[in-house]
């Protein structure tokens, strides 16, 4: 079966390091057969958030918001990829996420850390949990913390770990899984 998935990336800083793997990501799940969009806060330079996309009257939204709006509600689940910032997520993944709430609703997200550190982010994710529980797209159980990013992956976006391929296939699985339960799910309960 194939599946709407949006990956949201959430650097802006220079030299990104992250967008690697949220590069390898895309490739994976649209070679799988999957629509994946990959939503950058670098392309759609949102302002600091003022007003929800919900509180604007009907095609009065500024265009970029109505463009993530039906990218995310049209999706059937999100892979967030964060970078740690101060032991946190970066204002970036925060501000373009915020514009939005019920495009989340009953869809599964998966959490992808990182960090320069040998330690993959992981402080990140916890605080990335209970961020995506309160936007109603609650996490699979799995995570995907990749340590020392700027090496993690070659210029051809191949991973450089012999064990990370293991360690992704059983996170995208389980993700995959989450995801075709939880659409199950919407679709028996509009019907």
């Amino acid at each position: 079966m194939s599946y709407n998935i949006s990956i949201i990336y959430g650097s802006v800083r220079t030299n990104r390091q992250g967008i690697k793997v949220a590069e390898y990501i895309k490739r994976d799940l649209t070679e799988k057969g999957h629509s994946v969009t990959l939503i950058d806060p670098k392309v759609y330079e949102l302002p600091l958030i003022d007003k929800m996309y919900k509180e604007f009257p009907a095609g009065e939204a500024p265009e970029p918001l109505g463009e993530l709006h039906t990218i995310l509600d049209n999706s059937d689940a999100f892979i967030i990829v964060t970078g740690e910032y101060n032991h946190g997520i970066p204002p970036a993944l925060s501000n373009l996420m915020d514009h939005f709430q019920g495009e989340y609703f009953y869809k599964p997200s998966a959490i992808v850390s990182y960090s320069a550190g040998v330690f993959g982010g992981v402080r990140a994710m916890f605080a990335l949990r209970a961020f995506l529980a309160e936007l109603g797209t609650s996490s699979i159980p799995s995570t995907l913390p990749i340590g020392k990013i700027g090496a993690a992956f070659d210029e051809d976006l191949n991973p450089t770990d012999t064990k990370f391929v293991k360690r992704y296939t059983r996170f995208i699985n389980e993700f995959v899984w989450y995801t075709e339960a939880l659409k199950n799910q919407r679709e028996k309960n509009r019907t």
